[in-house]
């Protein structure tokens, strides 16, 4: 396990070091997966490479879970109250949602405000895009402040939705799942998993993919939820029984696999069972969990792989939620263009990935870690 950060809070335990390597290579991949929408957004195909990377958001509620479960199970009724939860978790999440509904609303000014089918949006639609993407608040499609047209729920960040559901699941956490027992908590993960396999596996989205959440229309909606409830309490259903096993290497496996299952070709078949659904919903209930009890029992060995797994860990949350902006304008530009091709255009695709990078880390240093440091000593002091 690794040291806390400056910006943490004075009583976080310390961190499980290849856990946050890992959450950080998934955000990495990620990027990816969204550089190759672009082209099948453009070209109005299927996405060639890193087929699957949106798979990253339920790894990211399993960990997420396990994670939140370590950190705050043991410290109910002790030094843990519902209220001060409440406020560690806004404190590390919600400075970097502002920032990404910054830069949203930068990068779409620069589009020149326009939607998709190229209708002019007014100012003050904008600022109320704005206002509500800062407060966390989600349009439903067809709104005059969903201004992008697409449906999205943030529409000047479409990735904030997963963290929409985050709040949601932290929330039923702190009121609800904390205190079940064991048990209970079983049953209760047992029941969701099936509820979410049977809507991968029988496609009751209608998108042949479990991809959903990002809209606020009643499929979307509750497929979104079962996206984050099942892996985030599964999570913490293995944080209460875990047991490390001994892996050499569980970083570099474990960071392997992830990348085989992101760039799986999508599955054909639709009948009597969607087969894309099945490798789904094999990837989060069973390959998923796997992966964090193996880079949760593992530890680095150097100086080097500790700098390389701190890096990723740091910058994961910050590249998540302020990349999708700068995707938004090389969407635009393809678009534009008519490229539809990561061969005609991999010199632009290279420098919007390191762009990312570099953003999410001056974000990070510059901004979040400060902002952070400075609420969590003058909301959690104790006095």
């Amino acid at each position: 396990m690794q040291q806390i950060s400056s910006a943490a809070f004075s009583d976080t335990k310390p961190h499980y070091e290849l856990l946050d390597g890992l959450r950080g290579v998934a955000a990495l991949l990620v990027v990816w997966y969204h550089v190759f929408e672009g082209y099948a957004f453009a070209g109005g195909t299927l996405i060639e490479s890193i087929n699957h990377g949106y798979l990253a958001v339920d790894f990211f509620f399993i960990l997420s879970g396990f994670v939140i479960g370590y950190a705050y199970d043991d410290r109910w009724g002790k030094s843990l109250t519902v209220k001060n939860f409440f406020k560690r978790r806004l404190i590390r999440l919600h400075p970097m949602v502002v920032m990404g509904a910054v830069l949203g609303v930068i990068t779409f000014c620069i589009q020149g405000s326009e939607q998709w089918d190229g209708t002019h949006v007014a100012t003050s639609m904008v600022m109320w895009a704005l206002l509500f993407a800062m407060f966390f608040i989600p349009a439903y499609p067809g709104a005059g402040y969903e201004v992008r047209g697409n449906g999205e729920m943030f529409p000047l960040n479409g990735p904030s939705w997963s963290l929409f559901f985050e709040y949601i699941g932290n929330i039923l956490y702190a009121l609800f799942i904390r205190r079940l027992s064991t048990k209970a908590l079983t049953v209760f993960v047992v029941l969701l998993g099936i509820c979410l396999a049977c809507f991968a596996i029988f496609d009751v989205s209608g998108y042949g993919m479990i991809g959903v959440g990002w809209t606020l229309d009643s499929v979307n909606f509750v497929g979104g939820l079962l996206r984050m409830l099942f892996p985030f309490s599964l999570g913490l259903l293995l944080s209460r029984n875990f047991k490390p096993v001994k892996v050499r290497g569980a970083f570099w496996i474990c960071s392997f696999v992830l990348l085989v299952l992101f760039c799986v070709p999508y599955v054909e078949g639709g009948e009597p069972i969607c087969m894309n659904g099945l490798f789904e919903a094999f990837c989060i209930v069973v390959v998923f969990p796997v992966l964090i009890i193996l880079g949760a029992s593992g530890n680095t060995t150097d100086k080097t792989s500790t700098r390389i797994c701190k890096f990723l860990g740091d910058i994961s949350f910050p590249l998540y939620i302020t990349h999708y902006p700068f995707m938004y304008l090389f969407y635009s530009w393809l678009i534009e263009n008519q490229y539809f091709t990561f061969e005609e255009t991999w010199q632009v695709a290279l420098c919007v990935y390191v762009w990312n990078i570099l953003v999410a880390y001056l974000c990070l240093k510059l901004y979040d870690e400060p902002v952070r440091r400075w609420l969590s000593k003058k909301f959690l002091k104790k006095r």
